[in-house]
């Protein structure tokens, strides 16, 4: 009898729809068993993503040779511009809509969701052997100086570690994933704090929706032009992805889908084993779009006046602090505190209403995050000297 096969996409929305359904009835316990998978499982994760990144990155920089420094550059030229353009469409957009739906007026006491949530019955820490910057340097160093000092012994080393890493995302990540999704959605519906959030910031969470699917046309249509190939097609090979992020909440966590759904997108392989990875850590245009508009609409509740002598350098800001922010679930916005509070005077009230209703929805920026990192990865490739594609990619 031959096995059905059940693709990562169809396992992915199953579990989503599956968590929320199961989390409306399940008692305590059952969700707190969950809750400790969940603890587990993403402990794990944050122990492997160094890991995956320097597995990745190191050889990928090493194999690229003269080129290493020339896409390293374009890597990170784009990645910014396009959290740039992001965060000044997100402005303009919202500065010219919100206004119309949301006033000073006496709001209401929120408080953040994660306390709602159901705790696991234990945790075990797995702190990672380096921090995410950290492997990000370590994985320049050490593919640099392979490239410079053609080192084969040391090339080998990572080549051989990167065989092991891929195996782990194959046999152990992949597989879990669609559990620890089921795991998050059904504890997210069970804590019931973030459909009461929602429901009162229900115009900034559609405006921040519709502003990701604008910021995902023009990337993939940029994409697309470039390389001859339809924009509607390429999104759809990197849907898997998408989904994976809204239950993991964590770019860098998503890495291993992201990789693999961006080399079917038809760009160079070694491109994409460097690019993806890097992009995970330095790329959030959907966590800015969500950070710009949901400051904005927490300004016009509390009366405060929006300028744009105020926001430009806010944004420009933003785009460097998003590169150093965590691949983590909140990463962005707990990294970009520092700047509501001394750019835009949020005080402590302000500051936890913007943490409140960041969390809420920050799915939904992170799988706008890793889905662009695919288009971003299909332009690089373009101006890049290395064109040769993946055997598995598309036909336009």
């Amino acid at each position: 009898m031959k096995k059905i096969k059940i693709g990562l996409l169809a396992r992915i929305v199953l579990a989503i729809a599956l968590g929320v359904l199961v989390g409306s009835f399940a008692p305590e316990a059952v969700v707190r068993i969950m809750a400790t998978f969940n603890g587990l499982f993403g402990n794990f994760l944050g122990f492997v993503v160094p890991l995956i990144i320097i597995a990745f990155i190191a050889p990928g920089i090493a194999q690229l040779g003269k080129g290493s420094g020339k896409l390293l550059g374009l890597a990170t030229f784009f990645a910014y511009g396009s959290t740039i353009i992001a965060g000044f469409m997100a402005f303009f957009i919202a500065t010219n809509v919100l206004p119309k739906f949301i006033s000073s007026s006496s709001g209401e006491s929120f408080e953040n969701p994660e306390e709602f949530l159901a705790t696991s019955f234990f945790k075990v820490d797995m702190p990672p052997a380096v921090g995410i910057m950290s492997a990000l340097l370590l994985a320049f160093i050490f593919g640099i100086g392979i490239d410079t000092t053609k080192s084969y012994i040391l090339k080998k080393g990572f080549d051989e570690f990167n065989v092991i890493i891929e195996k782990v995302i194959a046999n152990v990540i992949i597989p879990l994933l669609p559990i620890h999704i089921f795991g998050i959605f059904m504890n997210m519906t069970f804590g019931g704090q973030v459909a009461k959030i929602l429901s009162v910031f229900a115009i900034v969470f559609v405006l921040i929706l519709i502003l990701h699917l604008v910021m995902l046309v023009l990337q993939y249509s940029a994409a697309g032009a470039l390389n001859n190939k339809n924009p509607l097609k390429l999104m759809k090979i990197m849907s898997p992805a998408y989904f994976t992020a809204l239950g993991t909440q964590s770019s860098a966590a998503t890495i291993p889908v992201t990789l693999a759904q961006a080399r079917k997108t038809g760009a160079s392989a070694k491109v994409t084993d460097f690019t993806v990875p890097l992009f995970a850590t330095i790329h959030l245009s959907g966590s800015t779009i969500t950070i710009v508009t949901c400051a904005i609409g927490v300004m016009l509740l509390n009366g405060q006046a929006i300028e744009l002598k105020v926001m430009i350098p806010f944004i420009f800001m933003l785009g460097i602090t998003m590169i150093a922010a965590p691949g983590v679930p909140g990463g962005a916005v707990m990294a970009a505190i520092g700047l509501l509070s001394t750019m835009l005077d949020f005080n402590e009230t302000m500051v936890a209403l913007m943490i409140a209703l960041y969390l809420a929805q920050d799915s939904f920026g992170t799988a706008t995050n890793v889905t662009g990192d695919g288009a971003l990865a299909l332009i690089v490739n373009r101006f890049s000297r290395d064109k040769a594609t993946h055997p598995n990619e598309i036909k336009s």
